[in-house]
């Protein structure tokens, strides 16, 4: 039997399952021998979404785990879906390693240099702006010792594209909202393109970038700069996911 893939996600009540299921398409084109499972670690999400109709099953991860040891298989690859090692990440560790299955570890997208570069270089060729137009990825952020994978993507855009391309995170840690501000009315310009880097372009997509209150998109242009918005998640990025399917590989190369 071919070594079972779990995508592990966090999940999100909104606007997710569309790009869960275009995930779960690629990775099936990538993987066609590879069964494919779904895990998420959020209990709340999973309670909310237990009565709706959709093609994934809402599970925790020693769920899903669980069945696969009942089915036979003595290895399973289990694929995170968060963008950076932080909390959530090492939780669902921690949950794998309470499993009776071996289980062997995709990393999250930003691991190794590699990644941040490569992230760089997807978002360069395929969001072109204008010479007068910045190009900002907005992160969740995050209190754990991980906040610095943003800092770093940050440094690494700005020496991949000397001008054009910040990372913000929209709380906990940096880079904030207010430097992003700041570097982009000290360069001069006057419109940015705001692209959630998130998986899903759920909730804070609807609040803290595009929303009445509060928000990113108020904030630029009180500060004079006008602003576009891109209404999808990386989630639904090929690029994105090919460099996740990547980390697949590196994990099921490492099973004996």
């Amino acid at each position: 039997m071919k070594t079972p893939i779990v995508l592990a996600a966090f999940g999100t009540t909104t606007r997710a399952m569309d790009t869960y299921s275009f995930i779960d398409r690629i990775c099936a084109e990538r993987f066609p021998e590879h069964p494919i499972y779904w895990a998420f670690s959020s209990r709340i999400v999973k309670e909310r979404s237990s009565g709706r109709k959709n093609d994934i099953r809402m599970q925790h991860p020693c769920q899903v785990l669980s069945e696969l040891k009942q089915e036979g298989y003595d290895w399973a690859v289990v694929q995170s879906l968060h963008l950076m090692c932080g909390h959530e990440f090492f939780r669902l560790l921690e949950e794998v390693r309470e499993c009776d299955i071996r289980t062997s570890m995709g990393l999250p997208l930003l691991n190794q240099p590699e990644d941040y570069y490569e992230i760089a270089d997807i978002f360069i060729r395929e969001f072109s702006t204008d010479d007068d137009e910045a190009l900002v990825l907005v992160g969740h952020g995050t209190d754990h010792p991980g906040w610095c994978s943003y800092v770093a993507l940050d440094h690494i855009c700005r020496r991949k594209a000397p001008a054009g391309l910040y990372v913000g995170v929209v709380e906990h840690g940096h880079p904030t909202m207010d430097s992003v501000i700041r570097e982009l009315k000290r360069a001069g310009y006057k419109r940015a393109r705001l692209v959630p880097f998130l998986l899903v372009a759920g909730m804070h997509f609807a609040k803290d970038m595009s929303g009445a209150g509060d928000s990113w998109k108020r904030a630029f242009e009180a500060a004079g700069i006008s602003v576009s918005l891109e209404d999808r998640g990386i989630g639904f990025n090929r690029s994105v996911i090919r460099l996740f399917c990547q980390h697949i590989e590196d994990a099921l190369e490492v099973i004996p």
